[in-house]
Formats: C-alpha cells, sequence, structure tokens
C-alpha cells in the first residue's frame, strides 16, 4: 500500500495522546493510593490533560489532509453500524471530551476526578480498538488481518505516551518516586511492544499470497506471463496500492523503525533515569517517536494488494 503520511501522524500523534493520558490516569491511581506524593497534583494534572488534547487535537487536524472534501467529515460519522472508520471519528472526540472534563475538573478543583478518568480510559481504550480494527478487519490484506495489529497499535501508542509522560514529568519536577515509577512502565511497554511487534514481522514473512495471476484472471495455464502494466501513464491504482520503493529501502526502514522505537529509547530512559538527566529523558521521546513515524510507514507499505497482481509489473 502507498502509505499516506496525514494517516501516519493522525495515527502515531493520537497514539501518544492516549497513553499520555493513561499514564496520568495511573500516577493519580498511585497518588490516590499514598503509593505517590504529588504536591502539586491539580496543575500537573491540568498541564498533563492539556499535552495530551494537543497531541489528539494535531492528529485530528492531520487526518483532514488525508480527505478530499473536508468539510463533508462529519459525513464519516453515518456507518458507524458496519465502519470501523465511523466509529473511530465518534470515539475521537468522545475521549478528547473526556480527556477535557478531566483535566478541567483538576484545574478547578473538581471532585470525581477518578470516575472521570476511568471514563477517559475506556473511551481511550475504544479508540484504540477502532483505529487498529479499521485495518485488521480487512481479510484481503493479510499482512494485517491478524489480532497483533490490534495489540500493536495499543501497545505502541501506550508505550509513547508513557515515554512522553516521563520527560513531562522531569520537566515539571515531579516527585522522583512517580519519575522512576513512569520509566518503569514505559520500559515495559516498550520491550513487551518489542515482542509483539517483532512476531508480527515474523509471521508476515511467512504469508503466501491466497491469489495468484491463474486465480486473478481465472486461467489455470501453469506459465502465464505479465507484460504490460495495463495503463498507458498513472492511475488511482498505480498510485495509492503500492508504495513504489525498492526493496533496499523497505528494509533498511524496518531496522531503522527497530532500532529507534525499541532499544535506543529504552537505554535513553533508563540512563536519563540514572543520572537525572531531562535531556536524556527528553531525547527518549522525540527518538521514539521519529522511530514511530518509520514504523508506521512500514505499516503500511508492507500491506500488498491483490490489485498488485495487475499494475505493479511494468513492461
Amino acid at each position: 500500500m502507498h502509505p499516506a503520511f496525514s494517516v501516519i501522524f493522525l495515527t502515531t500523534l493520537i497514539g501518544v495522546g492516549q497513553g499520555l493520558f493513561l499514564a496520568l490516569y495511573a500516577a493519580e491511581l498511585g497518588a490516590a493510593s499514598g503509593l505517590l506524593a504529588l504536591p502539586h497534583a491539580q496543575r500537573f494534572f491540568a498541564a498533563g490533560s492539556a499535552l495530551s488534547l494537543a497531541f489528539l487535537a494535531a492528529g485530528l487536524l492531520a487526518s483532514f489532509f488525508h480527505l478530499g472534501h473536508p468539510e463533508r467529515a462529519w459525513r464519516s460519522a453515518a456507518m458507524w453500524r458496519t465502519s470501523w472508520l465511523s466509529r473511530e471519528v465518534i470515539a475521537l472526540p468522545a475521549f478528547m471530551a473526556a480527556v477535557l472534563a478531566y483535566g478541567g475538573a483538576h484545574y478547578l478543583g473538581y471532585g470525581a476526578t477518578l470516575v472521570l478518568g476511568a471514563l477517559g480510559v475506556l473511551l481511550c481504550f475504544a479508540l484504540f480498538i477502532c483505529t487498529a480494527m479499521i485495518y485488521a478487519c480487512l481479510k484481503f490484506l493479510q499482512e494485517w488481518a491478524t489480532p497483533l495489529t490490534v495489540i500493536n497499535y495499543v501497545l505502541l501508542g501506550s508505550a509513547s505516551g508513557f515515554t512522553f509522560a516521563v520527560a513531562f514529568a522531569a520537566s515539571a519536577s515531579a516527585d522522583s518516586a512517580l519519575v522512576e515509577g513512569l520509566v518503569y512502565c514505559a520500559v515495559i511497554l516498550t520491550v513487551s511492544a518489542s515482542c509483539t511487534r517483532v512476531a508480527s514481522l515474523i509471521r508476515n514473512s511467512r504469508l503466501k499470497p491466497k491469489s495468484s495471476l491463474q486465480t486473478a484472471i481465472g486461467i489455470k495455464h501453469p506459465r502465464i506471463a505479465q507484460k504490460a502494466q495495463g495503463f498507458m501513464g498513472g492511475s488511482f491504482n498505480t498510485r495509492e496500492f503500492f508504495h513504489g520503493k525498492a526493496p533496499q529501502v523497505l528494509l533498511a526502514v524496518k531496522w531503522g523503525f527497530l532500532t529507534l522505537v525499541f532499544p535506543a529509547p529504552l537505554v535513553l530512559l533508563l540512563l536519563g533515569e540514572s543520572w537525572s538527566s531531562d535531556f536524556l529523558l527528553e531525547a527518549a521521546f522525540a527518538v521514539q517517536f521519529l522511530g514511530l513515524i518509520a514504523e508506521r510507514w512500514f505499516f503500511f507499505a508492507q500491506a500488498n494488494h491483490p490489485q498488485n497482481l495487475y499494475y505493479q509489473a511494468i513492461s
């Protein structure tokens, strides 16, 4: 498939916002149970919620660049009974409203923030599932049609959000126990995400195409050679369903994101926490987010649309 950067930024940015909110709520649960001391809790949670909203809004804005008619975007929610995309369109603003209410309650000093946060967590995971199922439900794209797609979206988004939460807590001069706890959570999530993402890569490398030129055109002859692409020039089919990059580019992107998303931020997180270095903790998020952009590009590029049997060959 041809990776669209609007969708790449949509999924990675809202993933950070979702993971950050989960980190904030986990911190509040820790404070409520007496495990953490947060002397400026209202300011911390209000600012964190504002940052989560900023990431979510930036992702929502990026999605508009993928629309042919942005003024008709509201219509995308009409098919919510059958479309995961429509459900995502509903879940995203609902989650943003929950984050706004959660942050506003902290800023104004209102109670019931734990209840609002619990509602936000439910909407957060609903959004994760809706976003991932847009791709996992496409059975004809074998690389996406697996539960690992949903698991990877949840873990990668959560890992990036917790990594950002570490940098945010350190820059806000939060309690050292909070920073340490967030570091451990970010490490666990990143390691877990590395296991499931590598598992998906191994699975995809073993896939065998269900379609062939024989099944595509209904001819059982064992030797069929495609001599032409089928078009004199470019078309929607040749642009949107194939990335057009050489195998060497895909290999470089794969090893690039495997390095940037997993081992590099782990090292920076552990060193930053050990040396109390805000710079290293902030660098951990920057490196991981850059890797996530590459990871999401590879996610789309690796999917092989069956129609490429017709249009990928050029005489």
